[in-house]
């Protein structure tokens, strides 16, 4: 068994299949000792949701000035994902501030839904030009 296993469930039956097989593993690996940790969790977001998310905050870097400033993407995604989650503000060990926001790489695909909404909304309010994307998220 690999190090990690990491498995796609999506069908009830096809879930069952997958459970069923992995749970001959893990028991074989339990009688011999080894303790595992088993997680489910809903699904991060996907990679074409990631491709978008940098292009978008691409274009908006290139393209806004936010209260007098030019923000590099990286920047912008706090921005939007401290806007999203609605996160505090505190004050930081030596001086200035810390947004306390949430790793967009921990989204699920409908959070990363939403915050790419607000992204486009935003970017509309603002006349920014999204280049085309027509890849599925």
């Amino acid at each position: 068994m690999p190090e990690r296993l990491t498995l796609a469930l999506w069908e009830t039956n096809q879930a069952h299949r997958a459970i069923t097989h992995t749970w001959e593993q893990a028991k074989r690996l339990i009688a011999d000792g080894k303790r595992l940790t088993l997680e489910l969790r809903p699904e991060k977001r996907s990679d074409a949701q990631n491709r978008r998310l940098w292009s978008m905050l691409t274009d908006i870097s290139e393209q806004v000035e936010w209260h007098g400033h030019r923000l590099t993407s990286e920047e912008w995604k706090d921005v939007f994902s401290a806007a999203l989650k609605r996160t505090k503000v505190v004050p930081g060990l030596d001086g200035g501030f810390v947004v306390c926001g949430q790793s967009t790489s921990r989204m699920t695909k409908a959070e990363m839904a939403e915050l790419q909404m607000l992204m486009e909304a935003f970017g509309a309010q603002r006349e920014v030009r999204f280049k085309l994307w027509v890849e599925e998220c």
